[in-house]
């Protein structure tokens, strides 16, 4: 892989704000919204669990169903696509086995030489001391993902808008989640702006470097 310039990394992160504003009419690309589906399945988590699901709305129905769930913001109907971060709200041996078998499918071995790291999983999050805040857990996985998906929609070109504000009861029940037991976490509309979208220009507002960055060297 060729690293891109410093630059470019910059110039995106800087043209990347939160949308307020998505122009209805214009739809991310086939082939550009592969990528970004592919930067959430490549995102990482804690033991590689990925306790997560993303479900992506692009019928504009459900959608408008959900922005009063949304306190009436319009950017969940207006995006190109809607994309809900859930998480599990449980953690079982199931979904762990699951894991591990996906590795002995990837990377060879057995389930005997991955014997150790099952018990120091399940003993952490499925029986052990973290096992009844597994879904506070999840929820910090969850926020990774959404750095990597808004990070991956700068790159790309592609307008976002993380968002906090909104109804996890009525998403789930909207949506059927709890019933898989998942829970709507935050979402991240995608697509591009509109031109009137007078945010799209100001200023970022952030602190200066030296009160943010400290280094010992």
């Amino acid at each position: 892989m060729t690293p891109i310039p410093p630059s470019q990394l910059i110039e995106a992160l800087e043209w990347r704000y939160a949308t307020q504003v998505f122009d209805p009419t214009k739809k991310i690309p086939a082939e550009t919204w592969a990528a970004l589906e592919a930067s959430l399945i490549l995102t990482p988590s804690s033991y590689g669990l990925q306790p997560w699901k993303f479900v992506v709305i692009t019928e504009s129905e459900l959608r408008e169903r959900l922005v009063p769930f949304t306190y009436r913001q319009r950017q969940v109907a207006d995006s190109s696509h809607l994309v809900i971060m859930c998480v599990k709200k449980t953690m079982d041996e199931a979904h762990v086995d699951r894991f591990l078998q996906r590795i002995i499918e990837l990377r060879g071995g057995t389930a005997d030489s991955l014997a150790k790291m099952r018990k120091g999983i399940l003993g952490d999050i499925v029986t052990g001391g973290r096992s009844n805040m597994v879904t506070e857990w999840a929820v910090r996985q969850a926020y990774i993902a959404l750095g990597q998906f808004m990070a991956s929609c700068a790159m790309l070109g592609v307008d976002s808008c993380p968002m906090e504000g909104f109804m996890p009861d009525k998403y789930d029940e909207e949506l059927g989640l709890a019933a898989d037991g998942y829970t709507a976490t935050v979402l991240c509309p995608a697509g591009y702006r509109s031109e009137s979208d007078r945010y799209a220009t100001l200023p970022k507002v952030r602190f200066a470097a030296e009160h943010i960055i400290h280094r010992h060297e």
